[in-house]
């Protein structure tokens, strides 16, 4: 029920919704008959707690604009903002006038006074006035220290508009001019004044690789040091540790058995072994690092493990869901050493089909640790200096995973082929170059071994019904597939009135290596939804999945932890036993589901956003120069590209398109040259100039390479006109 009442707000709340009924709406969501039971369910809970309404004619829409507004404060350079409702409603964001804003900073949680401002194209319009802050969202944030008219100010850095704010310690704190800051806030924004603070600690000269790598873990609250407790319970761990003397474990350590991993990886946590059988059929052992062997449930290990969700991988740092001496140490699958271990083994048929899987306990030795640009030279034929076993291995674990992939892709999996840019660093660890990102078969090996594994034991643990973990991925609303297929058709493609998995399969396969590739698979993953964590059975949607959850990554991901717990259960035969503590009620595991999202989510921003920075600074030295670029987005306020090299988005303003007068048009998915008929589309290519870069807000301006319209069309001609392209002019010059 849950999952259908997330896509009826989804649905409901959407720009183009027009109000239908209950049963209509079910079937333009594409809802199931044996679902029925649980739309309906989901549509009275709404309809109850009045998140949803029936209008006059008994369709459903969402409740009108009421007099005040609960919602987050987004602020704008230009002084005015916007609420983003907590509950929605069929108006959406609520604009606030720049006098309206009041003492609110962006991200607060604020209430409004709504009151009406008119009419355009038959709906009404709001105004909000703030009236009270109702919490804030930050009271500490990260800047950089500057000095203008002797005022000490610090600019908050992020996405996102915050005004300057003062400093009156600056000098007693011992921080200098162009100093990276932390600094938390003892006056919030008054009518005419800015929010003034204190220093509370300084992270080093801004620009370099050590403080913004600081700078970043202090913005997402990144954990740093273990307290004393894990450390003493991993250091204990280490010390009993002794692979001589397990237990109830089967001995693997004679197996060839191997890592694949990237070059600089230390946290080995998954291993592959693959024999074929007197039959014929193939017989694959994934193997992954057994943690909870380690951490037991509840302990100081645990509770640190559930609050950290994940480790986060930055840019030249790492930071541990468990401590080094356990994630680098004793539960990594290094070559040569002992560890134990949680095996699934999975048997199939030469056409890739599973036939049975069976799980264990067990202790292996890693016959060789591989990269995969190992692995590829291998398959390339370039097999010196490899072991004939290890050699063999590769191979047939290539014509494996072939097969796997094969059968996925038939039974509708959806890959999407959008370019991934690998970073190059020098020694002080700052951006001089990127290239593209090593994308060889072996990853795909790799892939397919443990989403076969993944599905494996969440096929097992559904069958003895037991609440757990899963990994889910909701298929996309019908709103969301109807706007693909309108996009898709605005390239020429032909498309289905509806767009299921298997449609999306052949649109990106149609696309596969045209100039349309980058747009449409982009598009394609818009309209998908999140995966998330969740006991919710409701599959995984881009996998083709009926049984998903994650059991591969233990070291990294506490999901993986708990799903090993069961596992354990299993083996042991004690997983049908009730009262067993390893089974969490399910209310519980929406809680952590919901946690770990949540952290995954913030280490992946954290990640994106450090690496953004980094290529920033790099472009800073290179104002002027011309880069190969994609249109990824188009707004009213601009075009954004995407720089095919570096992997990160430019924003064109409208003024520097070209000579003419530049409107976003939503149906065509263009933005067009009122006088002109220039138009700039998504995916089309692009060369660009950069322009300028704002470091703080994480923002980088560019322009065509050559404008699309040199010469001011003659209708467009006038006084206003001109003065219009003066102050765009002008406000690129003040960036």
């Amino acid at each position: 029920m849950e999952h259908y009442k997330l896509q009826i707000l989804n649905t409901l709340t959407r720009r183009n919704y027009e109000p239908m009924g209950a049963g209509q709406l079910a079937r333009y969501m594409g809802v199931a008959k044996e679902d029925m039971d649980q739309f309906r369910a989901a549509v009275e809970d709404l309809r109850s707690r009045g998140q949803i309404i029936t209008d006059s004619r008994k369709a459903l829409t969402m409740p009108a604009m009421t007099g005040r507004v609960v919602g987050i404060f987004r602020a704008n350079p230009r002084g005015f903002g916007f609420i983003v409702p907590i509950d929605p409603n069929a108006h959406g964001d609520l604009f606030v006038a720049p006098d309206d804003v009041g003492e609110a900073m962006n991200g607060d949680t604020v209430e409004a006074r709504v009151t009406r401002r008119g009419k355009r194209d038959g709906q009404w319009r709001y105004n909000g006035k703030i009236v009270q802050i109702i919490e804030r969202g930050s009271d500490r944030f990260v800047g950089t220290l500057q000095r203008r008219n002797q005022m000490w100010f610090v600019q908050p850095e992020g996405k996102g508009f915050y005004r300057s704010i003062v400093v009156d310690d600056a000098p007693s704190s011992g921080a200098k001019e162009n100093d990276k800051v932390v600094l938390e806030i003892i006056q919030y924004p008054q009518k005419d004044l800015p929010a003034r603070g204190a220093i509370v600690r300084v992270l080093g000269k801004a620009g370099r690789y050590d403080t913004e790598i600081r700078s970043i873990m202090e913005r997402f609250e990144l954990p740093e040091d273990f307290e004393p407790a894990c450390r003493a319970q991993a250091r204990e761990a280490v010390e009993q540790f002794d692979p001589q003397t397990a237990a109830n474990r089967a001995d693997l350590s004679e197996e060839v058995i191997v890592t694949i991993d990237p070059p600089d990886a230390k946290d080995f946590d998954d291993a592959i072994s693959l024999k074929k059988t007197r039959d014929g059929n193939w017989r694959l052992g994934v193997h992954i690092a057994d943690v909870s062997e380690f951490v037991p449930m509840g302990s100081a290990l645990d509770t640190e493990a559930r609050h950290r969700g994940n480790s986060v991988y930055l840019p030249g740092k790492v930071i541990p869901m468990l401590p080094e001496v356990l994630s680098n140490g004793i539960c990594s699958l290094q070559p040569q050493q002992k560890r134990f271990a949680k095996s699934v083994y999975i048997l199939y048929d030469p056409a890739g089909k599973v036939l049975n899987a069976e799980f264990d306990n067990s202790v292996i030795c890693s016959t060789a640790r591989l990269t995969y640009e190992d692995a590829e030279k291998i398959l390339r034929g370039k097999a010196r200096g490899f072991a004939g076993e290890v050699v063999a291995l590769i191979k047939d674990m290539e014509t494996l995973a072939r097969a796997i992939e094969k059968r996925r892709e038939k039974a509708g999996m959806l890959h999407l082929d959008l370019p991934e840019t690998e970073l190059v660093y020098d020694e002080a660890g700052q951006v001089i170059d990127a290239h593209p990102a090593d994308d060889s078969y072996p990853h795909t090996i790799i892939e397919m071994f443990m989403v076969e594994a993944n599905e494996a034991v969440a096929g097992l643990l559904d069958r003895f019904g037991v609440p757990f973990m899963r990994r889910i991925h909701p298929a996309p609303d019908a709103m969301g597939t109807k706007n693909l297929g309108r996009f898709a058709k605005l390239f020429g493609m032909k498309v289905p009135r509806t767009l299921d998995r298997y449609a999306m399969q052949d649109l990106l396969a149609a696309v596969k290596g045209t100039p349309m590739a980058y747009a449409i698979n982009t598009y394609v993953l818009r309209s998908l939804q999140k995966a998330e964590y969740s006991p919710l059975n409701i599959g995984h949607f881009a996998l083709a999945s009926t049984h998903y959850c994650h059991f591969t990554s233990p070291i990294r991901r506490y999901a993986d932890l708990l799903v090993h717990r069961l596992i354990d259960c299993y083996v042991k035969g004690t997983l049908n036993k009730i009262g067993l503590e390893e089974v969490l009620p399910e209310l519980e595991l929406r809680e952590i589901g919901r946690h770990i999202t949540w952290t995954e989510e913030q280490a992946e921003a954290a990640e994106n956003e450090l690496k953004t920075v980094l290529i920033l600074q790099m472009l800073t030295q290179r104002i002027g120069q011309t880069l190969e670029g994609v249109v990824s987005g188009l707004t009213n306020f601009g075009v954004f590209v995407q720089c095919t090299k570096f992997g990160i988005e430019g924003l064109i303003e409208p003024g520097d398109l070209g000579l003419d007068e530049w409107k976003y048009d939503e149906s065509a998915q263009a933005v067009v040259g009122k006088f002109s008929g220039e138009s700039v589309h998504l995916g089309q290519p692009m060369k660009i100039q950069i322009v300028s870069i704002n470091l703080p807000a994480r923002q980088l301006f560019v322009a065509p390479a050559e404008p699309l319209v040199k010469e001011r069309p003659k209708s467009s001609r006038g006084k206003k006109k001109n003065r219009s392209a003066k102050k765009s002019s002008g406000r690129r010059r003040r960036r």
